[in-house]
């Protein structure tokens, strides 16, 4: 947990009276889905989850994937992946890779008009057949024993993180393919030293997305926001979860004297 989370903010809040296009980022979109209370606590009442640790063996890994995948963007070259793989396509080359990757700023954006939100995310890569077609690629990073894999059920955000990929390029009138990928790197734990360096498994997971939930998702996210009314506490939200603990557990200090 980062030692400067400051608790309540001012900024980049939802106001109900506003016209402008109000920015949800993908993450917070993600928010909505698994917990609207904790989304309606954060963009409406200024008091976000606090932040995780920061995973910098994983940020390493990505800057290394995305040097090493511009290097074919450059060429118009097939990383030799594809091959063992038998994907058809090379990394994509536009003048925004960059303005997309940029999750903090900018990345991909697209405004649903129904709801006024201006949806955005940053990519990874994204990789363009021989169609024309645009492949979303995510990476992901772990150091496990045996296979990685994405169906675990805690995994179910990566799978909604590439479809929100998916119609943002569809939005912004791309011919995207259902089939995305995830470069998966798994460190390598069964060496016998360290010898200052970690080896990784690539593998490659293709995966079929359907991004048909987003717009019921949107319209009810801004209905969320709309509403004066706290959304209800999820059980299944740590957060809520631990929210009602600490409320419980202080109700003995804060009870006035009779």
């Amino acid at each position: 947990m980062s030692k400067y989370y400051g608790g309540k903010r001012s900024r980049n809040l939802f106001d109900p009276k506003s016209a402008e296009p109000f920015v949800l980022s993908r993450t917070k979109l993600d928010l909505f889905v698994n917990c609207p209370r904790c989304f309606y606590i954060d963009l409406r009442l200024g008091v976000g989850q606090p932040p995780g640790y920061p995973f910098s063996l994983n940020a390493a890994v990505d800057t290394l994937l995305k040097k090493e995948f511009d290097v074919h963007r450059a060429n118009h070259s097939a990383h030799p992946l594809f091959e063992s793989y038998g994907i058809d396509a090379v990394p994509f080359e536009h003048e925004k890779i960059e303005e997309w990757r940029d999750a903090m700023r900018r990345g991909v954006r697209a405004l649903h008009a129904p709801t006024n939100l201006m949806v955005r995310g940053g990519i990874d890569d994204v990789w363009q057949n021989s169609k024309g077609e645009l492949h979303v690629v995510d990476y992901k990073a772990t150091a496990k024993n045996g296979e990685v894999s994405i169906d675990a059920e805690w995994q179910g955000g990566y799978k909604r993180q590439l479809e929100v990929y998916q119609w943002l390029f569809a939005q912004n009138g791309f011919k995207v393919s259902p089939i995305g990928y995830f470069v998966y790197v798994n460190g390598k734990t069964d060496r016998q030293a360290f010898d200052r360096k970690l080896e990784f498994d690539v593998k490659i997971i293709p995966y079929e997305g359907n991004y048909s939930w987003i717009e019921d998702a949107l319209i009810k996210a801004k209905a969320c926001l709309m509403s004066d009314k706290l959304p209800p506490a999820s059980s299944e939200c740590d957060f809520c979860t631990y929210r009602k603990a600490v409320q419980d557990a202080l109700q003995p200090f804060t009870k006035k004297d009779t």
